[in-house]
């Protein structure tokens, strides 16, 4: 027994000796100089040696509740990420009679970087400080000085502190234009990996303009430089030393770093701390209006060559453009000056831009290429007045005895008269009008399209529809014209409205 188990440790011996050995011959040629064509230093010594000292360890703490009963021993607060967390949580917790004890203090760490030494600003990500009772700053040369949160945009997932610049040295380092950075340009992280301070990884941009669906503004830099657990809220850096982006999430089966992680861009970022340092909070630009892609489908239904933009699918009651200046089935292409090429294009552009700025937006409406004037409002104000419009609305209580209801059966859907009956039974809003949906056939081109029983069809290729009849004529119409879709601008129950486009093969 015992030759076998020594034979058993040789093998595992060279097999981890074997895997060494071709991990170490794999990372050979990342020690060679690259060449002048590649444009890589040999050496980033000088440069983080410059940067070292403005990036900071973020650590907060906060009270929850516990779970450690009388006499038990408290649970050892490890950095994030540590290798020994599994093991002290199957330990420490779910252990019996520990329900129901007093608080405890749970800690977590992060990164961040001083951005003016003057006033002691240092930004961070907002997810490493949300929800702290005490947060502080931890230096390179071992100082920590207490923060106080200045603001925050959960949008962005950026925040801003303030630290006594008095009571240390503070070294400070300036955002750079992530606008220029191109793919295959050297890039710098440092942060506080694991709760590893002072950590520098070296990589390039990976590619530019990701959306993670990690919220309304997303525009990340994904680099390939070592991005772990407690990196967030840390600096990336370009060669020059400039910060272009704010390291803020990964992707990992494990946890750890392979060669995914993005940040958020300087163009981005530098508007929201300016307006977090200034205000305290954000004040972006307002549309007002609902958007959704445009497909293939609507763009030709709308008659336009490519399919670009964003579809407005209504306005809001009170916003800026509440006064006809944009309608439901308009296509924004082009806001103050900026293409704007997909749908998230248009979000980001009029949130960076400036409150009661009057701005020209080019739109297409029934085919026809225009440009109008409009002055935005403030986005801050817009969701409060936003969320108000999805409230329920009063149902319509005239007491008039509903007339008998007409119906029709088109491209899979069973359509009939809104009147005082169906919006009883499907509990539409008063201010809905339209051609009910009372019944959509399984595995219809209806049905393939989401459309449900209650919703409304108020247009029609952009033309109102108000009887089961006018349906009818539409889609006659549209097959005469020789056209493969109808678009159909559908209405909720509560009014919220969409486009739709169904084949009409």
């Amino acid at each position: 027994m015992t030759s076998n188990r020594l034979l058993r440790a040789a093998r595992r011996t060279f097999t981890a000796g074997a895997a060494a050995l071709l991990i170490g011959a794999a990372t050979v040629p990342s020690l060679v100089t690259p060449t002048a064509a590649a444009d890589g230093p040999a050496s980033v010594a000088d440069l983080a040696q410059g940067l070292l000292g403005a990036v900071v360890n973020i650590s907060t703490s906060q009270r929850v509740k516990g779970t450690e009963g009388p006499g038990a021993v408290p649970m050892p607060q490890l950095p994030e990420g540590s290798p020994f967390q599994d093991f002290f949580d199957d330990f420490f917790k779910n252990r019996p009679g520990e329900q129901g004890n007093p608080s405890q203090k749970v800690q977590s760490l992060g990164s961040g970087f001083v951005v003016d030494a003057e006033e002691g600003i240092v930004v961070t990500n907002n997810h490493v400080i949300a929800d702290a009772d005490d947060i502080e700053v931890n230096f390179s040369d071992g100082v920590t000085l207490k923060a106080t949160l200045v603001g925050t945009d959960t949008k962005t997932d950026v925040a801003v502190l303030k630290v006594d610049p008095k009571g240390h040295k503070l070294t400070a380092v300036k955002f750079g234009d992530s606008s220029k950075m191109r793919v295959g340009d050297w890039v710098m992280a440092i942060g506080n990996p694991f709760g590893l301070g002072g950590t520098v990884t070296v990589g390039i941009v990976s590619a530019r303009n990701r959306d993670i669906n990690s919220g309304p503004y997303d525009d990340f830099i994904q680099t390939d430089a070592a991005i772990n657990r407690g990196n967030s809220g840390g600096p990336l850096f370009n060669s020059d030393g400039e910060v272009i982006g704010i390291n803020t999430a990964i992707i990992s089966p494990s946890g750890g770093s392979i060669g995914i992680g993005f940040s958020i861009p300087s163009q981005l970022a530098l508007g929201v701390v300016d307006q977090l340092r200034q205000f305290g909070e954000t004040r972006r630009g307002w549309l007002g209006v609902r958007i959704q892609p445009v497909t293939d489908d609507i763009a030709e239904s709308l008659g336009m060559a490519t399919a670009k933009g964003a579809l407005v699918a209504g306005v809001i009651k009170g916003g800026p453009v509440d006064n006809g200046t944009i309608l439901a089935g308009d296509v924004i292409i082009k806001f103050d000056g900026r293409d704007v090429n997909e749908m998230r294009d248009l979000p980001r552009v009029v949130a960076e831009s400036t409150v009661g700025k009057a701005v020209d937006v080019v739109i297409v409406r029934k085919g026809v290429e225009q440009t109008v004037k409009v002055t935005l409002g403030r986005l801050e104000d817009g969701e409060k007045l936003a969320s108000g419009e999805n409230g329920t609305a009063d149902k319509d209580d005239d007491g008039d005895e509903a007339p008998a209801v007409s119906t029709a059966s088109v491209l899979g859907m069973t359509v009939g008269e809104l009147n005082d009956e169906t919006r009883t039974k499907f509990g539409i809003a008063a201010e809905v009008s339209g051609v009910v949906i009372t019944d959509v056939t399984k595995d219809s081109a209806a049905a393939e399209r989401g459309i449900q029983a209650g919703e409304v069809i108020t247009e029609i290729a952009q033309e109102s529809v108000a009887t089961p009849k006018d349906v009818m004529d539409r889609i006659a119409a549209l097959k005469e014209q020789g056209r493969k879709n109808a678009l159909l601008m559908l209405a909720s129950k509560t009014g919220e409205l969409r486009f739709v486009t169904i084949r009409m093969d």
